[in-house]
């Protein structure tokens, strides 16, 4: 019997997380975007799930601001969330994403958002509902958030700058 392990990634980790974002995405866009963001520094969690020493799972939780007014409020965006497809429906995404907020809040991380599913990412907390007010490109049902504790409603969310270059590209 396999066990499913999760961990913080590491710099040898990132081959291993390069094909994780391929195979799951079918593209190199979401891989690209990693590096962006862990070499440019943006990275706040980011871990891996192994199974058997194989990396199979990653997600990355990277900065981002709201900002209201002349206020700056740091914040979180998750993307992305990979598995591999063989994995696909074994819980590995969801283990992920309860790991990662337990982090998140132990390091005094009070909101996060993300592009995504509402139906997959609606089992975490996350709701439009709570991202509406936002301005934001990405601004639709897709876009979500959850706040652990006291957090702005209102106000410009600013990704990392390699979501700019990843969604150029």
């Amino acid at each position: 019997m396999s066990m499913m392990s999760i961990r913080a990634a590491t710099p040898r980790d990132r081959e291993a997380i390069r094909l994780v974002e391929e195979h799951a995405f079918g593209q190199q866009a979401e891989a690209g975007l990693v590096d962006a963001l862990v070499s440019g520094g943006d990275a706040v969690v980011e871990l891996v799930a192994e199974e058997d020493g194989q990396v199979v799972g990653h997600i990355l939780f990277s900065r981002l601001f709201v900002q209201n007014g002349g206020n700056s409020f740091p914040a979180v965006a998750l993307a992305p969330l990979a598995v591999e497809p063989s994995f696909h429906g074994t819980g590995i995404g969801g283990a992920l994403v309860r790991e990662a907020h337990i982090r998140l809040k132990d390091a005094g991380e009070v909101l996060a958002v993300v592009l995504g599913d509402p139906a997959y990412y609606g089992r975490f907390g996350y709701s439009h509902a709570r991202a509406e007010k936002f301005e934001s490109e990405f601004q639709g049902e897709a876009l979500q958030a959850l706040a652990w504790g006291e957090a702005p409603e209102t106000g410009k969310l600013v990704y990392a700058s390699a979501f700019g270059t990843a969604l150029a590209a």
